[in-house]
């Protein structure tokens, strides 16, 4: 009860003071209220600070715009360069390689597409199954793709220039990361048989041997450029610039005919197999124009096969190795010494079996007390060649070695040519002058060679041997011709040369049914660098004729390296290559034959006189 007395009564006195504050109008007077006990909150926020966060927002605003001027405006061009770094792309556009065809416009050497297959290891999704099928489909293991794609994490070629096939199967897996490209692959028909002629290329199509790679420029073309921009998937998106188109490299025409070439091949491989020989090799030349055509050698490559083949094998031995020649030598002395006037085709010389020249002996392997010049020639006779050269000056020797081409890289744009080996009159000594008669102390190559025995396939003159064609395809006008010889001596060189392949010479093997033909044998011994000797048991074997022999059309060159099936003598491995492959060559050139058959038949028959070397 106390309590309810002192609760009205403290009531009535708050009442009576709100009564007393009220104003007249009967409202309740305004107070501040505190929101908050805390000295930040409740302090005034000051004027300035909201005017700075005003102009900051301000001045950003300024800096964005001053900065997206410069990108599209002022900066454009290095933003776009940095950006053409990161998705532009330049797209090559390849030229088609020129294609190699012989005389008659049959196909050396041709480019055709073919697929080559790429991946990108990263983003390859394929299980261990479709894997294995793809190393199939590519002719690998599972452990060769796999540590292919394991080594390149960004970009590996798996297989370039692949046959269609190929490219058509790996393209039926269907695998995300795998993609090709097509390419041009250089195709050989021809194979091994022209391979040191035309040579090959590599993946990139640059030359490497050959043809291929002395005419590389005029073969290969220009490239053309197309410039796009392209998606982070590698995606074309849009060509940006102009393009530029693709000029393909113009076809060459050699002087080479396939047919010849091939036949030529043929039997220059069987003569090194049937003679167990190192190597051989077979030039044939137009004696009328110069031309090449044929070039072989055994062991030869195949263009298309990159890899595997023996580095020996790839060297074009017709222009690259040089050796002494032996008695093939010999023509070109009996030529001097009638030019000179020394000598006369009938006149007789002493000739005794054995022949001393400041101690050091000549020997003949076979021979007659007395010869003339036509028989030394003949019957190859060391003793009365040394003879005709000893009364001769060493320089009147060097000089006409010099002009028909010894001592200098026979004229043709073609890799490897060899100089060979002539070395200067002035150190000759007295038997030096004597042995380079019968074709020792000089080294010459097949080819220089065959192009220096064209001054007997001619009026005496020399033309140079060439091996392209000109643009058109047309044969060339006949090049400026040198006179070495007159056109006499020319003719009586020419006659000893046929009485070498008749009775009475050493080479009847090289006799062909139906036409005559005039040539010389030669064996030399081989040099042995390291011992500093004549080698006793290895030897090369030559031959070089002409065919028909009154009116030659043709020069042909064999040389058999190291036969050792018994035989070694010029006239028995080499000559025979030069019978089969003039027949060969003369049919094919349509050249009439111009001897009775059978009679040249049985003349092959009979024995040829020993080759004296």
């Amino acid at each position: 009860m106390k309590k309810k007395r002192f609760a009205g009564l403290f009531g009535r006195v708050f009442a009576r003071r709100a009564d007393a504050q009220r104003p007249r109008g009967g409202a309740l007077p305004a107070r501040s209220v505190a929101y908050s006990t805390s000295p930040l909150l409740a302090s005034k926020t000051p004027p300035w600070r909201s005017k700075f966060i005003v102009g900051l927002v301000a001045a950003s605003f300024i800096v964005l715009l001053g900065r997206a001027l410069y990108i599209q405006v002022l900066g454009n061009a290095f933003f776009q360069r940095q950006g053409e770094i990161r998705f532009a792309r330049n797209i090559d556009l390849p030229a088609s390689r020129g294609r190699i065809l012989d005389r008659n416009g049959q196909i050396l050497a041709v480019s055709v597409p073919s697929p080559s297959i790429w991946a990108i290891p990263k983003d390859l999704d394929a299980d261990r199954n479709q894997r294995r099928q793809l190393a199939r489909a590519l002719g690998m293991t599972s452990a060769e793709l796999d540590e292919r794609l394991q080594r390149h994490p960004s970009f590996v070629w798996l297989r370039r220039q692949v046959d269609e096939q190929v490219g058509r199967d790996v393209a039926a897996l269907g695998l995300k990361g795998v993609h090709q490209e097509r390419e041009y692959k250089r195709k050989y028909p021809e194979g091994e048989a022209a391979a040191h002629v035309v040579g090959s290329t590599n993946a990139d199509e640059r030359g490497q041997e050959g043809v291929e790679f002395a005419h590389e420029r005029a073969l290969s073309g220009n490239d053309g450029k197309r410039r796009v921009i392209k998606d982070a998937r590698g995606r074309v998106v849009e060509d940006i610039g102009e393009s530029v188109q693709p000029v393909d490299g113009r076809d060459l025409r050699l002087t080479i005919d396939s047919k010849i070439q091939f036949f030529a091949y043929q039997r220059v491989r069987d003569a090194v197999t049937e003679n167990r020989a190192t190597s051989g090799s077979v030039v044939v030349l137009d004696a009328q124009s110069g031309g090449v055509l044929a070039m072989a050698n055994y062991p030869s490559f195949v263009p298309e096969q990159r890899g595997g083949t023996v580095l020996s094998a790839r060297r074009n031995l017709a222009l690259v190795d040089t050796a002494e020649p032996g008695s093939t030598m010999k023509p070109f002395i009996a030529a001097l010494a009638l030019e000179s006037g020394r000598f006369r085709p009938t006149e007789v010389l002493a000739t005794p079996r054995q022949l001393f020249i400041t101690g050091l002996p000549i020997t003949d392997e076979h021979s007659l007390p007395m010869m003339t010049v036509e028989q030394i020639v003949q019957r190859s006779s060391n003793v009365g060649t040394a003879k005709m050269a000893m009364t001769m000056p060493a320089r009147e020797i060097w000089d006409f070695y010099t002009r028909v081409g010894f001592g200098q890289k026979p004229p043709i744009d073609f890799p490897g040519r060899e100089t060979g080996r002539l070395r200067g009159w002035q150190s000759w000594r007295p038997i030096d002058q004597a042995t380079v008669g019968f074709g020792y102390g000089v080294s010459v190559s097949l080819m220089q060679l065959a192009q220096a025995y064209t001054i007997f396939a001619r009026e005496g003159d020399m033309v140079p041997i060439s091996l392209v064609l000109p643009e058109d395809g047309k044969p060339a006008a006949p090049p400026a011709a040198q006179q070495i010889v007159s056109a006499q001596t020319a003719r009586a060189v020419r006659k000893m040369l046929a009485m070498v392949t008749q009775p009475g010479g050493t080479a009847l093997k090289a006799q062909v049914p139906g036409y005559s033909v005039a040539g010389k044998t030669g064996t030399s011994r081989k040099w042995l660098k390291h011992e500093k000797r004549y080698a006793s048991d290895r030897h090369r074997g030559w031959f070089v004729g002409l065919a028909p022999a009154d009116k030659p059309r043709i020069v042909v060159a064999v040389m058999i390296d190291e036969p050792k099936a018994g035989k070694y003598f010029g006239g028995d491995v080499a000559a025979p290559v030069f019978s089969q492959v003039v027949q060969q060559t003369l049919r094919t050139l349509g050249v009439p034959p111009d001897l009775d058959v059978k009679s040249s038949v049985n003349a092959k028959a009979l024995p040829a006189v020993a080759e004296s070397f």
